[in-house]
């Protein structure tokens, strides 16, 4: 049996779930602009346990989204997720924030999802998976424009675009194949099994040098010197 906790900060939304044998046994989770994983995320796992009836010592793993995302939500997660790992001696696990996300569809043939979260400006961090969830392009961080994802545009009936990024996609690009969902984020419900597959696997993090996957450096603008 494992008792897996999921913690999802990679967004704005503070998310926690327990599973059990990859099986959701409780959810807590809230979206917010404002970014309350600060103030929220150790009430989250305390409530999810008791509502999954499980005391924290039961666990037998911690998994965290491991990103892209935010630098600050994913600083959070991660340092949360290690903390406990390192408290209960148990092994840590780490989902990737956009295959996770992208699990929130369920594909059929000729479809592909492509997991956008939205970055600075015209970028955005994008990955594409095929209906049996193989990522089929690199995750990278992207600059839409016109020309954005033409080698997969016609390849396939449907292609879903799924996260805080689509809104720019779907400015820039005009084509019939493309299904947006604006509104999502990712959330530790599909981390569920995802975190499950990798425990049967012993596919588990080095909790003392693991870090989050940014994907770009993180840029802290320092002030104009003065004459």
């Amino acid at each position: 049996m494992a008792l897996i906790l999921n913690i999802e900060t990679a967004t704005t939304n503070c998310s926690v779930s327990v599973a059990k044998n990859g099986k959701l046994l409780s959810l807590k989770e809230f979206d917010s602009a404002g970014y309350s994983h600060a103030e929220q995320l150790h009430l989250f796992i305390v409530e999810v346990l008791e509502t999954a009836g499980v005391v924290i010592s039961d666990l037998n793993a911690i998994a965290v989204s491991k990103g892209p995302g935010s630098y600050t939500g994913l600083r959070i997660g991660v340092s949360a997720a290690k903390g406990l790992c390192f408290s209960l001696d148990i092994p840590l696990i780490a989902v990737p924030t956009l295959s996770s996300m992208a699990h929130q569809l369920t594909l059929g043939k000729s479809e592909v999802v492509v997991s956008v979260l939205d970055a600075r400006r015209m970028e955005v961090y994008s990955a594409v998976f095929d209906a049996d969830f193989n990522q089929i392009q690199e995750t990278e961080a992207k600059i839409i424009d016109e020309t954005s994802y033409q080698d997969i545009l016609d390849s396939y009936k449907t292609i879903y675009v799924i996260g805080s990024g689509a809104q720019k996609i779907k400015d820039t690009l005009r084509n019939d194949v493309l299904k947006f969902l604006v509104d999502a984020v990712p959330s530790a419900k599909e981390m569920c099994s995802l975190s499950h597959r990798s425990f049967e696997a012993s596919a588990f993090e080095d909790v003392a040098y693991f870090e989050p996957y940014y994907l770009k450096d993180f840029m802290v603008q320092k002030p104009k010197s003065k004459k």
